[in-house]
């Protein structure tokens, strides 16, 4: 290898060490997100909701994890300059429990006095309406697809697969329902009633979250969650949603709501992207990455989603 191919590789290393080291300096404890005064939040929450933190890859495709995002909210309630927080969603849903955590924290940083707001972009389905639910005001596109309350599970039986290509499963557990929802097997009634227990707890959790969050009564919830999705408009006809519009609406209606006048500065707080992630960019005191892979992957067979 010649000398300035050395140099340059050389070069490129501690230029790639010193942006770490900077970013992981910034902010260090800080309770400044370095926003201007009587600025909005802009936080998105794109892609699958899972507990743990967001993750992507080279194609751009990323999942929202719930840590990363409280991580943004607490940043946002603990700078005195920004008043309020939009959250920009475009999600299909995910789990219940990285649906719960978001929107427990969303409650926390309505409780200290900071308005949020939920703005539906393309999709706000299921675990993403779940934490719509949680916010101020929803804003909806007129063509977004939301609604879908409800929960499913899923299993994969393979047992003629199996057996066309000779693979026999020898399972050794330590109670009759340890491998509950296995693939090489049938679910027994008993089991099957144990998942559906699952579910409907998970269901009437999301109801009351709708219920509260809409000021609805149990019984018009229930009619409207189904399973069906909803265009922004008709969501808007049947209590869904509070308005349609697009972003910069949903931006000029949290700026009136917390008394900005005039044009607010706006702060984004994403959206991550992979190189983001494997460089580990600091921006605003907010660590991204190098975990590459969400903690929990909401793909996984037989675990609700929403």
């Amino acid at each position: 290898m010649s000398k300035r191919k050395i140099v340059t590789i050389a070069i490129l290393g501690v230029v790639v060490i010193s942006l770490i080291a900077a970013a992981l300096g910034q902010n260090n404890g800080a309770k400044t997100t370095g926003a201007a005064e009587d600025s909005i939040a802009l936080i998105d929450i794109s892609g699958m909701i899972v507990s743990g933190t967001s993750g992507g890859s080279f194609t751009g495709d990323v999942m929202t994890g719930s840590q990363t995002v409280i991580e943004q909210l607490r940043q946002a309630k603990d700078d005195p300059n920004i008043k309020g927080v939009v959250l920009r969603i475009n999600s299909p849903g995910g789990t219940p429990a990285g649906s719960l955590e978001i929107g427990n924290e969303i409650k926390r940083l309505r409780q200290s006095g900071k308005k949020v707001v939920a703005y539906m972009a393309e999709t706000a389905a299921s675990g993403a309406y779940w934490i719509s639910c949680e916010t101020d005001r929803i804003v909806a596109n007129p063509t977004t697809m939301t609604g879908s309350i409800g929960v499913i599970m899923q299993t994969v039986d393979l047992q003629g697969l199996y057996d066309k290509v000779g693979v026999e499963q020898k399972v050794f557990k330590s109670g009759p329902h340890k491998d509950m929802g296995s693939e090489a097997r049938d679910i027994t009634p008993e089991e099957a009633a144990i998942f559906q227990g699952l579910i409907d707890d998970s269901y009437e959790q999301f109801l009351e979250v709708v219920a509260n969050g809409r000021n609805m009564e149990m019984e018009k919830v229930r009619a409207l969650a189904d399973g069906r999705v909803y265009s922004g408009r008709q969501a808007l006809k049947v209590g869904l949603v509070d308005q349609v519009g697009d972003l910069q609406q949903a931006i000029e209606t949290t700026a009136k709501m917390v008394g900005i006048k005039g044009e607010p500065q706006v702060v984004n707080f994403g959206p991550k992207n992979f190189w983001d992630q494997l460089l580990g960019v600091k921006l605003m005191g907010l660590q991204y990455g190098p975990q590459l892979l969400p903690a929990v992957v909401a793909e996984q067979l037989a675990m609700p989603k929403l």
